[in-house]
């Protein structure tokens, strides 16, 4: 197994401790939070603040796993290197094509979030018109720095300060609503699993070892500060949403803060935070193709899957084939899609893909082995119960996927091994699919 941990950095160490924490925060207070509390609402009722915390306790272990496996091994891919380094190729190809699958419905579901909170009647054009636009972008390279990150962010925080304003001084809020829980044990393990999706993105910490000063201090520290504090904002909107309509109504809507917003006397700030989901989704959106482009482009250069995708663009360094391909694929669930089975299908892949990620964390050598063995072993038992008591569509959907997903590796593998005795073509530079 290789040891990367003594290549020189390709990439400025200009990041410290405060842009890291901005960079996760930019990549977790998303659109996933505009989004995910109606089907957690339907699963558990007000149980769904009990599964926010165990889906924070989840994408904690999960961050912290990824962060010891990137310092390891700092290549494109993600798990996809990870889960092939430590436990197999079987193991990384299947992280792989979960990730990839997984994440191409997460698009989905951002670009139908752009659509539901820009114009509800006209969501689905709407969605559309994001994914080609969004895929240009990347197209040309172009990607949000930490600048732009504190700008979205900062939108975000604004946006959510007035659904929690307008839920508390709307006239509505009733404590009452946060008794209604519903679903018992197995709703609010369900609601977690979909919440999950709403801190998607929070491993980008764990890949920033080539851009941050000190990044054996620097990233341990950012993962808790950053989930801390998101943790703490989606628990206030959260509060403050059951609070003002109750479950039922967050459960009955694909705008669940629009809603929360429109229902008091104070519906003046609906625009304002429908411009604010809508930025916080495309701005999802772009990170997304582009984590999910480098992974399809990773996966193409071993063969995995057709080689025609591992081209890189002579003039903008991307990976525009597998970028373009991605594109085409989210633009065509646009269509068919449904905002809250994109969600389930979306968490089920993705909770597999870390579950592969823990196992493979599990096993680094090190002083810190057995701590990390802790964190791994329950990263990866939370993965499983949560991914296993999703919707039963999304998790029979999921693992019909995963199936497929597999059935090729095990076709291709004679080839693979083939082409493995002539040797692979080089990789492109950088990280992605985290």
């Amino acid at each position: 197994m290789s040891d990367r941990r003594d290549e020189p950095t390709r990439l400025a160490r200009r990041l410290g401790l405060g842009d890291a924490v901005v960079v996760g925060l930019g990549s977790m207070i998303g659109a996933g939070i505009f989004s995910a509390f109606g089907p957690a609402a339907r699963a558990a009722g007000a149980g769904l603040l009990v599964g926010l915390a165990i889906a924070a306790v989840v994408a904690y272990c999960n961050a912290t796993s990824s962060a010891a496996l990137a310092a390891r091994y700092p290549a494109s891919g993600g798990t996809y290197v990870y889960g092939r380094e430590r436990l197999g190729p079987f193991w990384g190809h299947l992280a792989g094509w979960g990730f990839v699958v997984g994440k191409t419905a997460s698009c989905a579901a951002m670009a139908l979030t752009v659509g539901a909170y820009a114009a509800p009647t006209w969501s689905r054009p709407i969605a559309l018109a994001a994914v080609v636009a969004v895929t240009a972008v990347d197209l040309r390279g172009v990607h949000r720095t930490v600048a732009t990150t504190r700008v979205i962010v900062a939108i975000v925080l604004v946006a959510l300060a007035l659904v929690v304003i307008a839920a508390w001084f709307g006239g509505t809020a009733s404590r009452a609503h946060l008794g209604d829980v519903t679903g018992g044990a197995r709703g609010i393990l369900e609601s977690a699993g979909l919440l999950f999706f709403a801190f998607a993105g929070y491993a980008r910490i764990a890949t920033l070892g080539e851009e941050v000063r000190d990044p054996a201090r620097t990233i341990p520290k950012a993962i808790p500060r950053a989930l801390g504090i998101t943790l703490a904002v989606y628990a206030v909107v959260a509060v403050s949403a059951l609070a003002a309509v109750g479950p039922a109504a967050l459960a009955a809507s694909t705008a669940p803060l629009a809603t929360v917003v429109r229902a008091g006397t104070l519906d003046a700030l609906v625009p304002a935070v429908r411009v604010g989901a809508t930025i916080a989704a495309l701005g999802v959106l772009l990170s997304l193709v582009a984590g999910v482009g480098r992974t399809t482009f990773a996966m193409a250069s071993d063969g995995a899957l057709p080689r025609s995708l591992a081209a890189v663009h002579p003039r903008h360094q991307v990976p525009h084939r597998a970028e373009l391909a991605v594109g085409v694929v989210v633009a065509a669930l646009v269509l068919v899609a449904d905002l809250r089975g994109a969600i389930g299908f979306s968490s089920f892949c993705v909770l597999c893909y870390y579950a592969v990620a823990n196992a493979s964390a599990w096993t680094l050598p090190g002083e810190a082995r057995p701590r990390r063995r802790v964190t791994a072993g329950l990263g990866l038992v939370g993965c499983v119960l949560l991914a296993g008591t999703l919707p039963l569509a999304s998790v029979l959907s999921g693992a019909a996927v995963l199936a497929v997903g597999a059935l090729a590796w095990f076709v291709r593998s004679p080839h693979r091994r083939r082409r493995d005795r002539v040797g692979a073509p080089d990789r492109l530079g950088g990280r992605g699919g985290t």
